[in-house]
């Protein structure tokens, strides 16, 4: 007689599931490690020049993209890009309609990071705003210039393309994923990732970054070359109430630091540690207290210390230029050359008296609030200041560093020998076609006519004056004295 097995105890079966649910528990966790939280090393770059434009800094991980979706933005979008010679650019290269810069051998723009922290994430470092270009005419091939203030990067039209971007009833995995395959070889794991996690959630990231950003809204355009650095540290990360303040500034160059010690740092000298103001760079760009990577800053921090500005790329009259170096000792040196008794520090507002609003910014407040940000941490911040004018910076490539004053309100070095009466109301920036007679960057005529942002002085924080030092020399002086900047 054949008899039925022995009924398993009800507490085996139990076991057995309770086993197979943790092992499955254990390796859905695995994955979802490996595919959203698997903190790659970064990349290595051999180079200092490659580690300056492309090393992560730590900014990946907070507010940095998925790169897959970061770089089909511009081909779903395009139509909310800016044209570039009356066309709209192609794919990754969109980006250059905001000043991004491309280098030979590179994918990816200037500044612009990768790091992998689950997937491929995308981030920005230092070299996105301090990476400047020039042209010798419209023709001409760009010439990309490591450590040089960017006069094309336009900040806050990026940002607002991502915003609107987010906005876009378009931004969906149907519209994505044909884009997103097509351009990466995705498993079945990382397609419904993308679909119903990462392109969800990253719709939702951009517009509560946006919502972050809302206090830009009824302040002057920021434009190209230029950014309000701290009312979005005042606002974003220190959690200050929103003053009204407005603190629209140039990009500054980082050419040459070690022979800046001793000097204060930013427009209006709110650090005094080089140090320290790097460390905040990388926090002002998206890096965290955990994430900021402190070795590749140290990198960067000896790389701009030796960095040089490249020669003035027009013959220069040396005999003009030997009787404006004396012109230049006589009445600049003091303020701007090395060695020069106020070189490096702050000019108080009432002499100097330029536009004042980018002062106004920086407050006693921010200086506490910030000062106490990384208490506990490895890092700390305990030489930020508030001060009451603004620095007298060294002249290193004077010539590349157009428009000029902290605000970028005069478009060429001529112009700011003349009294502020006669200086231009209105020009182009974002333009980088040297102006070698007037030295800067070409601002007006046919050249560049329909290209650019313009530029008005009537605007709040985007006044002319002051700086009336040279304005009384004579035309021979001013002649010979544009000469010898030219060789900075």
């Amino acid at each position: 007689m054949n008899q039925s097995p022995p009924a398993q105890p009800f507490f085996f079966n139990l076991r057995t599931a309770i086993a197979l649910a943790i092992l499955l528990a254990l390796a859905l966790a695995v994955v979802g490690w490996f595919y959203l939280f698997r903190v790659g090393p970064g990349k290595s770059y051999v180079s200092d020049t490659d580690h300056y434009s492309y090393a992560s800094m730590g900014t990946e991980e907070k507010e940095g993209l998925p790169m897959a979706i970061w770089k089909i933005l511009p081909e779903l979008f395009a139509d909310k890009l800016p044209l570039v010679n009356g066309e709209a650019a192609k794919g990754i290269q969109g980006y250059e309609a905001f000043g991004m810069l491309s280098q030979a051998g590179h994918i990816l723009p200037v500044g612009i990071t990768s790091k992998t922290i689950g997937f491929e994430r995308q981030g920005l470092n230092c070299a996105i705003c301090h990476t400047s270009s020039y042209r010798r005419s419209a023709k001409d091939i760009r010439q990309v210039v490591l450590g040089g203030p960017s006069s094309r990067f336009d900040t806050q039209g990026y940002l607002r393309f991502l915003f609107t971007s987010a906005n876009d009833p378009r931004f969906t995995a149907d519209a994505m994923m044909p884009l997103i395959n097509r351009d990466n070889h995705l498993n079945p794991i990382e397609r419904l990732l993308y679909r119903y996690l990462l392109i969800p959630q990253t719709r939702s990231g951009i517009l509560t970054q946006s919502a972050s950003y809302s206090w830009m809204e009824g302040r002057p355009s920021w434009g190209p070359g230029r950014i309000d650095p701290f009312n979005p540290v005042k606002f974003r990360m220190l959690g200050l109430a929103d003053d009204g303040t407005i603190g629209n500034s140039d990009m500054m160059p980082l050419w040459n630091m070690a022979n800046h010690d001793g000097f204060v740092y930013h427009w209006d000298g709110l650090e005094k540690s080089l140090h320290e103001t790097i460390i905040e760079g990388a926090l002002g760009d998206g890096a965290s207290l955990k994430s900021v990577n402190l070795p590749a800053l140290q990198r960067v921090e000896s790389f701009i210390g030796q960095v040089q500005p490249p020669a003035f790329p027009f013959p220069i009259d040396q005999v003009k230029a030997t009787r404006g170096g004396k012109v230049f000792a006589g009445s600049c040196a003091s303020c701007h050359g090395t060695g020069g008794a106020r070189t490096g520090t702050v000019i108080p507002i009432e002499e100097v008296a330029t536009d004042p609003n980018r002062l106004r910014m920086w407050t006693k407040a921010a200086v506490d609030a910030y000062s106490a940000y990384a208490d506990g941490y490895s890092f700390d911040f305990k030489n930020l200041q508030k001060q009451n004018g603004y620095v007298a910076v060294g002249l290193e490539g004077i010539w590349l560093r157009g428009p000029y004053l902290h605000n970028g309100s005069v478009p060429t070095l001529k112009a700011l020998l003349s009294p502020p009466s006669e200086r231009p109301v209105e020009f182009v920036r974002g333009i980088d076609i040297i102006d070698p007679e007037s030295v800067g960057f070409v601002s007006s005529g046919t050249e560049i006519e329909g290209s650019g942002w313009r530029y008005d002085t009537r605007i709040q924080a985007n006044g002319n004056e002051g700086h009336t030092y040279g304005v009384d020399l004579s035309t021979e002086e001013k002649l010979e004295l544009l000469e010898f900047l030219k060789t900075l």
